[in-house]
């Protein structure tokens, strides 16, 4: 069965693009396109609930930040990513403060929204690093009390971030851990993956600033 899609743009050109695009997507499917939040609430309360929601965020009557609110207080189910051309911070702060599960650019690449549409289904949220970066520098600590649970990391790979933020080489860590070389590279794998890092200084940088591991 196909993911359903609503998609939310009181600009009917970038609707229409967006709905092509996202029609292109084998996994995919566009159930509507309204072009605001009272219309969106309006074909929800007619039954008419998708999976995921493309929602702009500088819309007339009911902007983006009152729609995904909405939605996290009555449909917590349906996972919202916003998309904007503002990539302020205060604004991506908001959106995921009010539910949003990602925060893309409108200038993204067709790939990008396709990895961010996946990732929303996999994983349940799409936070780019520099999405995170400005969550640990802007929400309150209390926000998401467990990182570990956020990212969806087990005790083997939370064990490795920590193991990986010293100054042992791969192969010292598979050591201490007791496992084999191989074994550790599939953890780096996997963690890099729900980091959305390419580098253990990413993964290092992350874990720090998530308090994964503590200086």
């Amino acid at each position: 069965m196909k993911t359903t899609i609503a998609i939310v743009d009181d600009h009917e050109l970038m609707a229409k693009a967006l709905s092509g695009l996202v029609q292109k997507f084998e996994e995919y499917d566009v159930l509507y396109e309204v072009p605001g939040g009272n219309e969106l609430i309006y074909m929800i309360k007619m039954k008419m609930v998708p999976d995921i929601v493309l929602l702009d965020i500088n819309m007339p009557e009911m902007d983006g930040y009152d729609t995904a609110l909405w939605l996290k207080n009555n449909y917590p189910e349906v996972k919202v990513l916003a998309l904007s051309m503002n990539d302020k911070e205060e604004s991506i702060v908001r959106m995921l403060r009010n539910g949003a599960r990602g925060y893309l650019l409108k200038g993204c690449k067709p790939h990008e929204l396709k990895q961010a549409l996946d990732s929303l289904v996999q994983k349940g949220y799409y936070y780019t690093e520099y999405i995170t970066n400005q969550l640990i520098k802007s929400l309150n600590p209390d926000t998401f009390k467990n990182p570990v649970d956020m990212l969806g990391l087990n005790e083997r790979e939370t064990n490795f971030i920590r193991l990986s933020c010293s100054d042992l080489t791969y192969a010292e860590i598979a050591d201490k851990m007791c496992v084999s070389p191989r074994t550790v590279d599939g953890y780096r794998e996997s963690v890099f993956q729900k980091m959305n890092v390419k580098s253990r200084v990413g993964m290092v940088l992350v874990a720090i600033r998530l308090k994964i591991f503590e200086i």
